[in-house]
């Protein structure tokens, strides 16, 4: 949608996800983000950690299951998506208002760990999970053939540039 705020967020996990089903059937997985800055005191040389963000998150559908599924407590990630607020009354009466990041994209960060990345078997990710969806002669996967318009599927004997992306075959290199 036209006008919403889109963010980026990096920072730790402070619970594992919290997965629920909605009345609809849809898997919601909640988790808040803490992210904090921290910067050089060059007069004490040392870092000091700043105010600390807390980021109340959701994902829906098959990513709540893949962030319940792949996400722990102290976790480094980056989380992109639609940042939303939204007011209400609390039992005291008071209005309130929070900020909630409704999440387009997650994983872990690779600043200080290392990550094992494992497709996912359903879904609507096109070519990569749903082979109803894949173009004609290609069936996914790293051992598949690649569809031969595809750069990074030269074999490993020839040499391919980024500088040849959507340069037509037949056209002579000069």
């Amino acid at each position: 949608m036209a006008g919403e705020t889109i963010i980026a967020v990096v920072g730790n996990l402070t619970a594992d996800p919290e997965i629920r089903t909605t009345g609809s059937g849809a898997s919601v997985a909640s988790f808040t983000i803490a992210s904090t800055p921290r910067t050089w005191n060059r007069n004490s040389n040392q870092f000091e950690d700043g105010q600390a963000l807390f980021l109340r998150c959701s994902a829906w559908r098959d990513m709540a299951e893949h962030c319940a599924q792949s996400l722990a407590k102290g976790m480094r990630v980056i989380a992109q998506g639609r940042l939303q607020q939204r007011s209400y009354q609390a039992q005291d009466g008071s209005q309130r208002t929070v900020f909630e990041l409704q999440v387009d994209e997650i994983g872990p960060s690779l600043r200080y760990a290392t990550a094992q990345v494992a497709k996912a078997q359903r879904g609507t990710a096109g070519a990569y999970g749903n082979p109803s969806s894949a173009p004609a002669g290609y069936a996914g996967g790293a051992s598949a053939s690649l569809p031969p318009s595809d750069p990074w599927g030269q074999p490993q004997d020839q040499s391919a540039s980024f500088g040849d992306f959507g340069k037509p075959e037949s056209e002579p290199d000069f």
